[in-house]
């Protein structure tokens, strides 16, 4: 069960993890796509269309599953 954030708590959570947090996996990704090319596609323009395509369809996806479950609609008003 996750605890519950007081009032500024995703500030603080915010910057505690920092940039870093977001950049980190994204390098990841990059280097994990460039060891998946074949050697006769590894370019950096290959590379790019590859992430580029991925990156389009997990935000088609996320936007359809916000759709389904009602994500993404921030918090409720009172």
């Amino acid at each position: 069960m996750m605890k519950k954030l007081g009032p500024g708590g995703e500030d603080e959570v915010r910057r505690f993890m920092g940039a870093n947090h977001v950049a980190f996996p994204i390098q990841q990704a990059i280097m994990s796509c460039w060891m998946m090319l074949p050697n006769e596609k590894k370019t950096v323009d290959n590379l790019e269309k590859e992430l580029r395509r991925i990156f389009e369809r997990e935000l088609e996806n996320f936007r359809k599953d916000s759709e389904s479950f009602g994500l993404g609609q921030g918090p409720p008003t009172k």
